[in-house]
């Protein structure tokens, strides 16, 4: 098992524009995605994207099959590995919700994100993904393609009033969750 170490806000690798995955099924393909999941269920993340650890590429994972502590109340999500991921938002509604993340932690905002979206992409073995989303599992994965761009989600907090220590915002919930 191979816990990768997360990149924290401030380092500029989070800020690059990640670069397309040119092969799939390959052995370090495969043993990539399989450490973003090992260190993505250590620290009970929603998701991780490929720039969280240090690695150039347009690769997202999120998903559970149960509930995720750091966000007790949300639906589940699909274990999903998606490769080059492309976001088109339906119509122009959107949705507010608190947003955390791995590379910000102990931090939570309130983020607006479309509310309905579609998104495609490949699989590891570079079969199409295509999926039409909504709620918790769209936000999740504009959250994740949002670090390919090299956009953390406080840069798209509109209201400070609203985004804080989680310690404070949520005292019910366990803020080592958040680290």
């Amino acid at each position: 098992m191979t816990i990768r170490e997360i990149l924290k806000m401030g380092d500029p690798r989070l800020l690059r524009v990640a670069q397309p995955v040119a092969a799939f099924d390959t052995d370090a393909l495969h043993l990539l995605v399989r450490d973003m999941f090992e260190t993505m269920q250590a620290v009970n993340g929603a998701g991780l994207a490929a720039p969280q650890i240090g690695v150039d590429q347009q690769l997202v994972i999120f998903g559970t099959d149960v509930v995720n502590p750091r966000y007790p109340d949300a639906p589940l999500v699909p274990r999903t590995v998606l490769l080059n991921p492309v976001v088109t938002p339906i119509g122009d509604e959107e949705e507010e919700g608190w947003e955390g993340c791995l590379s910000v932690p102990g931090l939570r905002g309130v983020v607006p994100r479309f509310a309905n979206i579609r998104y495609t992409g490949f699989d590891p073995y570079g079969d199409a993904i295509d999926r039409t989303v909504s709620g918790f599992h769209a936000r999740v994965v504009q959250h994740e393609v949002d670090h390919l761009l090299g956009k953390l989600y406080p840069m798209r907090v509109r209201d400070f009033s609203r985004f804080g220590f989680t310690e404070v915002l949520f005292p019910g919930l366990d803020a080592v969750q958040d680290d």
